[in-house]
């Protein structure tokens, strides 16, 4: 079975979940072969974290968009996905690099984002008919 894609909606989220997907991969790749050296210990952590964050929302997203029912809590669940990899894993990415510490307190806002995005998830499989 295939998912359908009928309406440039559902294809501007099948292109979403490509490029989270590949992006995940590709910084993941990048902190183990190119920046490792220049990460130190403490940014090595921090990346690590952030790529496993970014990869596992990334999956949490696709279950979203191919397999919960369509309505307005799959779309804040998706929105929600992306916004916290963007405030989670991307603020960690950054302190990884070498940003001001101050960007540290945007942290916790993107795993909000995740915790809203799970819990909208399940919010639209639980107003699902036969639940």
């Amino acid at each position: 079975m295939h998912a359908m894609i009928d309406s440039p909606r559902e294809r501007s989220v099948a292109i979403t979940i490509g490029l989270v997907g590949a992006s995940a991969v590709l910084l993941g790749a990048a902190g183990a072969h190119y920046l490792q050296s220049r990460l130190g210990v403490r940014g090595e952590d921090l990346w690590r974290t952030a790529v496993g964050y970014h990869f596992w929302h990334a999956l949490a997203y696709s279950l979203g968009a191919f397999v919960a029912p369509r309505g307005r809590a799959r779309t804040l669940a998706l929105w929600a996905f992306v916004l916290g990899i963007v405030l989670f894993s991307g603020s960690l990415y950054a302190l990884a690099l070498g940003a001001p510490a101050w960007l540290g307190a945007v942290t916790p806002l993107g795993g909000l984002g995740f915790v809203i995005g799970w819990l909208a998830l399940a919010n639209s499989f639980g107003r699902s008919r036969g639940v």
